[in-house]
């Protein structure tokens, strides 16, 4: 079956099983790697993608469930690493081994599209599902807190 959507600005049509995971779809069907298969049940976050906005887990997302929507992967958020949350995250050495980045990133860059100034509850509450393995929490709160004053315009 055919599916339409927009994948990080670009009109792209797949014809795969309507069932098959976005995840699966992004990574295999496109070669998009940079979206990870974490659990498969949704619970860590690694598969962190935003649809119309949203940060969903492409590992439970059907893909007919995009159609006619639009999906940004990782390789979405900029091409060349200048998203405030990416700028971010170098700026406070966030990663260690790397795995859950892409998922953190893009959860951390839906809540500041909808929220400017978040507190540290906002935080935790937008970043609860997103596992690191390696304990990098207090930089991520850190790199969202600065993102957000970059994408401010304001002095970090």
């Amino acid at each position: 079956m055919a599916i339409t959507f927009t994948l990080n600005g670009g009109r792209q049509t797949v014809d795969v099983n309507p069932q098959t995971p976005l995840l699966w779809v992004l990574r295999d069907t496109l070669g998009l790697t940079g979206t990870k298969f974490g659990c498969g049940m949704a619970l860590c976050g690694a598969c962190t993608v935003h649809l119309n906005g949203s940060a969903v887990r492409a590992c439970i997302t059907p893909i007919s469930s995009v159609a006619g929507k639009t999906v940004t992967s990782i390789e979405g958020l900029s091409a060349d690493t200048t998203h405030p949350v990416q700028q971010a995250w170098m700026e406070e050495d966030v990663p260690q081994c790397g795995y859950c980045q892409s998922g953190q990133l893009m959860a951390a860059a839906s809540l500041l599209a909808k929220t400017s100034r978040p507190t540290d509850a906002d935080i935790d509450e937008a970043m609860r599902g997103n596992i690191c393995r390696c304990g990098t929490y207090t930089q991520i709160r850190s790199a969202i807190h600065r993102a957000a004053a970059i994408k401010a315009g304001a002095k970090a």
